[in-house]
């Protein structure tokens, strides 16, 4: 064992505590099921916080002290505001912005995780706040069941540069089995107690290598296969825990909204859902996306979900020769989608979006495979016909001059669906549908005039940081932020969790200002905003881009009542401070639903107190 890897037991746990709680690492969750006590149902339903530097981002980007909010909306926002029969809380001069909209995630793959999941690992740094953070989790973990920490948290975001080995796992949790999964597909590593369930199947044996490393062999994603039995030993009451966890680390990192753009579902022809359920040669991001939101939308029936989401469907039926050669023959899934589903439906809290992050695989015109040109085609045109939202996800790539060959393709297409749809009788033609183009990386200003044209938004990428290195020709990765901001456009931006990048934003509120990535290394030369624009386009831009500007985005009176309480000024501290950010309250919907205790010397609430929300 190295001197790396010999680490005491009692200094593990002794750091565990501080790290946890830097990390945000659940505390036991036995309460969950016990609702609010009657003297939280006693207290003021109005929430009043003084003594802020409350930064509201509406039109005049207003800075004020004081906000009053009464049944979930901000009824007050200014200087004096009356305290009357209202818990009030003492901000302390804490900086406070609107809470951060996520307006591209696939969230409801981390509220679907097996195991009790870990989500916090992926703020660590080094294996040694992973085994911290593996350990404070360890408290509420009945004997045998798995401890997991999966997607996001990557080798590039610690600073040894790879996962923990199944000696630094057992040194962290001895006494429970653990599973770490990278990314979307893989590698994982396990401890020793891992090792000896996963080498005891028999149906889909999994390889584990001495230090517990669980990779691809002889062709077997052996890592998949792992994942494949914890997902088929999951309850429907430990995918709603999955689900409440999710939720709670969204609140920790001050995301508020989620618009999910689902999975990427299997690319079959079937309408059965039986069909999909969970294979051993299943990825991370393949769930049964008929299924997948069922412990959500239980938990939002009993009144438990505690922060938003709205969700888009994403069709990955490509040309499908079982099917047929006949257009009408094709993207089936898609066809009943738009007769069967309302698009934004639903209450504040849950909601349907509309079609993204596709309605059918991306096929470039020029390419040899003209069917799958005519059937991503003539999806845009369904929706066009339908007249539903729609989007496509195309960044173009880096390089002197950026190919933006595929966003042209984009624009030119909601250009021809524009004409076809005023010929048709619908004189804004799909101007008044809102599509978007996710990513858009490269749009060049005249592509971004043209989108503007269209009443189309973008959602600007913000994780090319993390697996983004230095070109030879020093050209930028992207986003080229400052043109998109310059067009006018209304614009987003977006970390894209939960699979090829983290679900914290602060990561990508300090690339779009700073084009450093994880190594702390220039990749975007010269294409920083600042931070007030980063923030907008959290806010104020994602809300357009979900269709909510009227509701979300802003500290205004009328609007929802959703905001984030920061540990540091954003605006001020140093672009190292202001990545690590961290928030101490979060607000959803006039409720606190994430509190660390900072403010007042004890929390308020935490998510193992099972919140029962209004209903509003």
């Amino acid at each position: 064992m190295t001197s790396e890897t010999r680490i005491s037991r009692r200094n593990l746990f002794k750091a565990a505590a501080a790290v946890a709680a830097a990390l945000g690492v659940p505390a036991p969750a036995a309460a969950h099921g016990r609702g609010h006590s009657d003297k939280h149902r006693e207290e003021p339903r109005d929430l009043v916080l003084v003594n802020g530097k409350i930064h509201t981002m509406d039109d005049r980007n207003s800075v004020v002290r004081e906000v009053r909010i009464s049944d979930g909306r901000f009824a007050d926002v200014g200087r004096n505001v009356s305290e009357g029969n209202a818990k009030v809380v003492d901000l302390r001069g804490r900086t406070v912005v609107p809470g951060l909209i996520e307006s591209h995630t696939h969230f409801v793959s981390l509220a679907n995780r097996p195991g009790y999941h870990v989500a916090q690992w992926e703020l660590a740094t080094s294996v040694a706040e992973v085994q911290a953070a593996l350990a404070a989790r360890r408290r509420d973990v009945p004997a045998g069941q798995f401890i997991t920490a999966m997607g996001a948290g990557t080798p590039r975001m610690f600073a040894e540069l790879r996962l923990p080995f199944l000696v630094e796992l057992d040194a962290a949790v001895p006494d429970r089995p653990v599973f770490v999964y990278q990314g979307g597909g893989g590698p994982a590593r396990t401890n020793t107690l891992g090792k000896q369930f996963f080498e005891s199947l028999v149906d889909f044996p999994v390889a584990v290598g001495a230090d517990g490393s669980i990779v691809t062999a002889a062709g077997v994603n052996n890592a998949n296969r792992a994942l494949y039995h914890l997902r088929i030993r999951q309850s429907f009451e430990d995918k709603k825990r999955s689900a409440l966890d999710a939720m709670a680390y969204s609140a920790q990192v001050g995301v508020t909204t989620n618009l999910d753009q689902t999975l990427v579902a299997l690319a079959t022809g079937t309408l059965d859902p039986a069909s999909l359920d969970p294979q051993p040669t299943h990825a991370l991001f393949n769930l049964n996306h008929y299924r997948m939101y069922d412990a959500w939308l239980a938990l939002h029936a009993e009144g438990r979900a505690f922060v938003r989401l709205q969700m888009n469907f994403l069709h990955n039926q490509g040309f499908i020769a079982e099917l047929g050669a006949e257009i009408e023959k094709q993207l089936p899934e898609l066809r009943e989608r738009l007769k069967n589903q309302f698009q934004f439906f639903g209450d504040d809290m849950l909601r349907t979006g509309a079609i993204g992050e596709w309605a059918a695989p991306f096929v470039a015109s020029t390419s040899a495979n003209q069917d799958g040109y005519r059937v991503w085609l003539e999806a845009q045109r369904l929706c066009a016909k339908a007249r539903w939202r729609n989007e496509n996800a195309q960044g173009g790539s880096a390089g002197i001059p950026p190919n933006t060959a595929n966003i042209e393709q984009v624009v030119a297409t909601y250009e021809m669906m524009d004409a076809e749809m005023v010929a048709a009788g619908f004189p804004d033609g799909i101007k008044s549908l809102r599509w978007g183009l996710q990513h858009s990386d490269f749009a060049t200003p005249e592509q971004l005039a043209r989108l503007k044209a269209l009443n189309c938004a973008v959602s600007m990428s913000g994780f090319r940081w993390l697996n983004g290195v230095p070109r030879a020709d020093n050209a930028p990765l992207g986003p080229l932020f400052p043109q998109i901001i310059a067009s006018g456009i209304p614009a987003g931006l977006h970390e894209d969790g939960v699979h090829i990048a983290p679900h914290n934003p602060w990561f990508a509120l300090h690339y779009a200002s700073t084009g450093l990535n994880v190594l702390g290394q220039q990749i975007n030369t010269g294409q920083q905003i600042t931070r007030q624009q980063a923030l907008h386009a959290y806010t104020r831009g994602n809300a357009w881009y979900l269709n909510r500007e009227d509701d979300l985005g802003s500290i205004e009176e009328g609007k929802l009542a959703d905001l984030v309480v920061l540990d540091k000024d954003y605006f001020t501290v140093s672009d190292a401070q202001m990545r690590a950010i961290r928030p101490i309250m979060t607000v959803v919907d006039g409720e606190i639903v994430h509190d660390t205790g900072a403010l007042r010397g004890r929390r308020d609430w935490d998510h193992d107190h099972d919140h029962r929300h209004g209903g509003r």
